[in-house]
């Protein structure tokens, strides 16, 4: 499988990008790697108990929260996607994981959850994270879509100047340098 991503600014751009470039949501053990990959809980919070129901529903969260943040970016008629904010909104209600501070083995405060997270509350985690990322209009403004090739991820643009072009400098944007390289070179070569 390849490796999961976690270079979007939230969390639930991080989820959009779990369906880029394959699925990675097909099973429990790469969701539950997703989910303490992007700190929904932290990283030994067992999760023995998540079943094969989970992965279906992060899906159709990822669903109705792309259709969200694609709406906007496309600036798509709202009426058009009031089903998925219906979703969305819906999944928030729910109690998010409650965490709680407790020594470590070090003496310092880390973070744990009080009890395993029902699937549930780890959605509503996520559907939060989407209210908060849409309804924040600073933040709102800084959704891109990544400019490189066949590379539908969304992110938020936190950089100087906002002129951010790629997801990942590391992986899209290195692609655009490469390809770059190669067509100057194959140009000089016709010279």
């Amino acid at each position: 499988m390849d490796e999961l991503r976690f270079d979007a600014g939230r969390i639930c751009l991080d989820l959009l990008a779990t369906a880029h470039p394959l699925e990675r949501l097909d099973a429990v053990a790469p969701l539950c790697a997703w989910i303490r990959g992007s700190g929904l809980v932290p990283p030994d919070t067992p999760l023995a108990h998540a079943d094969p129901s989970w992965p279906p529903a992060f899906r159709e969260l990822r669903r109705n929260t792309g259709q969200l943040v694609h709406g906007w970016l496309t600036r798509t008629d709202a009426g058009s996607y009031d089903l998925a904010l219906s979703r969305v909104n819906d999944a928030a209600r729910a109690v998010p994981p409650v965490p709680r501070a407790v020594r470590g083995e070090d003496g310092g405060l880390v973070r744990e959850l009080a009890g395993p997270p029902a699937c549930v509350a780890l959605l509503a985690a996520v559907a939060r994270d989407a209210v908060e990322l849409l309804t924040d209009s600073v933040a709102r403004a800084g959704l891109r879509q990544c400019a490189g090739d066949n590379c539908p991820i969304v992110y938020v643009d936190m950089s100087r100047g906002r002129r951010r072009r790629w997801c990942s400098s590391e992986v899209c944007g290195n692609r655009e340098r490469v390809a770059r390289h190669r067509r100057r070179a194959a140009l000089a070569s016709r010279s």
